[in-house]
């Protein structure tokens, strides 16, 4: 398997947290496998959340940590994210990350438009999303038709142009313990190594 580059982001705002420390291990399995990864954590950056303005004629300028973010993801050939879900969604900071950093002429062109849509910007790269959840798997598909993860991979990681995403759902997780853990831990260990 020839070496790819990775990029992982741990999406949970605490400094501490099971979304960090599987963003870890993963990380470390790739390397350990040969890949160049590069790794940041939402905690650590430091950027206004709020996009600000109705429209895209008009943006606030990016802050230093938004351009090193996009520059990772310039880089990468493999984007990992790790994320728990909040009342059916994204943590804040990570919206607002995504609002401020995936902009048109970057992301996505509003110039080429095809059966309405404008052309992704970011293809050629694939990405895996590890989420968290309180809700059991059955639950999530049967009562809210897994909107959160149809959110990742459609609306936004596709929209862009990165694809295949492909989802690992860990859940129940907030209580969870060690025993739950570590075979969690594993499979987040073994897609490092084989880095999908």
């Amino acid at each position: 398997m020839s070496s790819k580059r990775i990029f992982v982001l741990n999406g949970h705002p605490a400094a501490t947290s099971l979304s960090k420390a599987f963003s870890e291990t993963y990380a470390q399995a790739a390397r350990a496998a040969g890949h160049d990864v590069r790794i940041m954590h939402l905690h650590d950056l430091n950027f206004d959340m709020d996009y600000g303005f109705s429209g895209y004629s008009n943006y606030k300028p990016l802050e230093p940590d938004l351009e090193v973010f996009q520059s990772n993801v310039e880089w990468s050939q493999h984007v990992v994210l790790s994320t728990p879900m909040w009342w059916g969604g994204l943590p804040a900071k990570l919206k607002g990350l995504i609002d401020r950093a995936f902009l048109p002429g970057w992301a996505f062109d509003t110039r080429t438009i095809k059966m309405g849509m404008p052309a992704p910007m970011l293809t050629g790269r694939t990405a895996r999303v590890i989420v968290t959840s309180d809700t059991p798997g059955f639950f999530f598909g049967l009562l809210y038709s897994k909107a959160l993860l149809r959110q990742i991979k459609g609306q936004i990681f596709h929209f862009v142009g990165i694809k295949p995403t492909k989802i690992t759902y860990f859940a129940p997780a907030s209580h969870a313990g060690p025993a739950q853990i570590k075979p969690w831990m594993k499979t987040v260990k073994s897609l490092g190594q084989r880095a999908i």
